[in-house]
Formats: structure tokens, C-alpha cells, sequence
């Protein structure tokens, strides 16, 4: 009879270590999804980066009115009424608002 509920207590614990590092979310399976969690963090670290960029260049924007007038001058090519803007064909610049503006 003591031999019978050894060998029974071994099969339950047998099934049970199975379940635990081959089963349904057993060990092999959380060591499968910590790996795509780092791949995926990995993968979203460009972006997060990208959104604090955007929401200091927000800030900046709603803050400062020079962000709005770089912007301006190189969005759209904004001259202030105090800067003389030069024009020279076939020459490419960089920044509208930068080459071509003198204070006169």
C-alpha cells in the first residue's frame, strides 16, 4: 500500500514539473514571451525617442516665438520688415531664411 502511494506522489510530481517547464505558461513559455518584449521595446525605443522630440518641439512652439519664427522663416521663407531678402538664381541653400537676408 506504501509503495503504491509512493509511486503515485511521484507521477503527480513528475506531472506537475512537466507542466511547469513544458506546459501551458510554464518557464519555456515566459522565457519566449520575455524575449519578444525585449525585441518590442527594443523596436519602440526609436519612437519613444521621436515623441519626446515632438512634444519638446510642441512646447517650444506653444512658448517661444522664436521656434515659431525659425519655423516660419524656413517653412515658408518669412522675411522680417527690418531685413533686405536677396534672391540669386541656380543657387541652392540650405534654409530659406538663412542665406539671402541682410539687416539694413
Amino acid at each position: 500500500m506504501l509503495k503504491w502511494l509512493a509511486i503515485a506522489l511521484l507521477l503527480l510530481l513528475a506531472l506537475l514539473q512537466y507542466r511547469l517547464w513544458l506546459g501551458d505558461g510554464g518557464i519555456r513559455e515566459l522565457r519566449d514571451i520575455r524575449e519578444r518584449v525585449a525585441v518590442l521595446e527594443a523596436a519602440n525605443k526609436p519612437l519613444r525617442d521621436r515623441n519626446e522630440r515632438l512634444a519638446a518641439e510642441v512646447v517650444d512652439l506653444k512658448t517661444g516665438l522664436d521656434a515659431i519664427e525659425e519655423r516660419a522663416r524656413s517653412d515658408i521663407g518669412m522675411v522680417r520688415t527690418d531685413e533686405q531678402f536677396y534672391w540669386v538664381p541656380g543657387v541652392a541653400t540650405e534654409g530659406v531664411g538663412q542665406a539671402g537676408i541682410s539687416n539694413e
